[in-house]
């Protein structure tokens, strides 16, 4: 067998678009029979409007000391080497932006904990890329009710037996049939080992990285191969405006908090993708 990724592109979710008509409009006439309907939470949860603007935050001390110090300095400096950070990466940590990046740290403390507060991105599934302004999307409350719905909706419009599979693009780490995620997942098998520990132990000893399944509803699959075609669906996806907000403001041309919901209606998304298991072609 093979597998088969389809991306779906549709429009840029913005907050109150009714998603799961989005989607069943979208693949109700792709699907068969089998199939995994993988959608992006950053998707979900901005269209469900789980979304912070951090221009209305107040950073307290404890935030300021993690965008001055700990981002600068920590992240900046040995903590990026000892995990391998890309140099192009460690430049920007260097240059966090404090006051900005104070409001950002204090919106992470308010909502995932400060383990989740000293990752250096996409604290406990705390996501700017995508989103305008200093808007940031927060992590779904219950991604397996959210895969649920979507796949009962899919199953009653197209008739079709299918799985639903809610993926964050933040890492999980891999050794062996040790799996840890960034963040407490319902996949059985994938164990969370605390905030920011994960990226550090996976990163340090060089550990299989792949995208994380949130929830799965539907097929029972074991944790490698559930974070296989979390994986798969990652890349075939695509990142729009860009992996991360500064990518997303260089490639729009402007500031980290310049991006406008116009812009980021001009770029293609793809929330949608969906797996498929084909059979291989006999030879003769």
């Amino acid at each position: 067998m093979r597998l088969k990724a389809i991306s779906v592109r549709t429009g840029f979710w913005r907050p109150g678009t009714d998603y799961i008509h989005e989607i069943v409009c979208s693949v109700g006439g792709i699907v068969e029979d089998g199939d995994i309907v993988t959608v992006s939470e950053k998707a979900i949860s901005t269209a469900s409007e789980h979304l912070v603007d951090e221009s209305q935050v107040k950073a307290g001390k404890l935030a300021e000391l993690l965008a001055t110090v700990w981002m600068r300095r920590i992240w900046g400096g040995p903590l990026g080497k000892l995990t391998k950070l890309r140099e192009r990466t460690v430049e920007r940590l260097r240059g966090f932006p404090p006051v900005e990046g104070a409001s950002h740290k204090q919106t992470a403390l308010w909502h995932v904990g400060l383990l989740q507060a000293l990752r250096h991105y996409s604290e406990g599934g705390i996501d700017a890329s995508n989103l305008p302004y200093a808007l940031v999307s927060l992590p779904l409350r219950d991604p397996a009710q959210e895969a649920e719905k979507i796949r009962r909706a899919l199953e009653e419009e197209t008739g079709r037996r299918l799985s639903v599979m809610i993926v964050d693009g933040d890492t999980s780490y891999s050794w062996r049939n040790l799996h840890l995620a960034p963040r407490r997942v319902r996949v059985p098998g994938i164990v969370h080992l605390g905030g920011f520990l994960t990226f550090v132990v996976g990163r340090m000893f060089g550990f299989e990285s792949r995208s994380t399944p949130l929830a799965l509803s539907g097929a029972s699959l074991n944790p490698d191969w559930a974070l296989t075609l979390a994986n798969v669906a990652h890349r075939v996806r695509g990142h729009g405006a860009g992996r991360t907000v500064w990518d997303m403001s260089e490639r729009l041309g402007t500031d980290l908090t310049g991006v406008t919901w116009g812009m980021l209606d001009g770029v293609d998304h793809a929330p949608i993708v969906i797996l498929r298991k084909v059979a291989r072609a006999r030879l003769h």
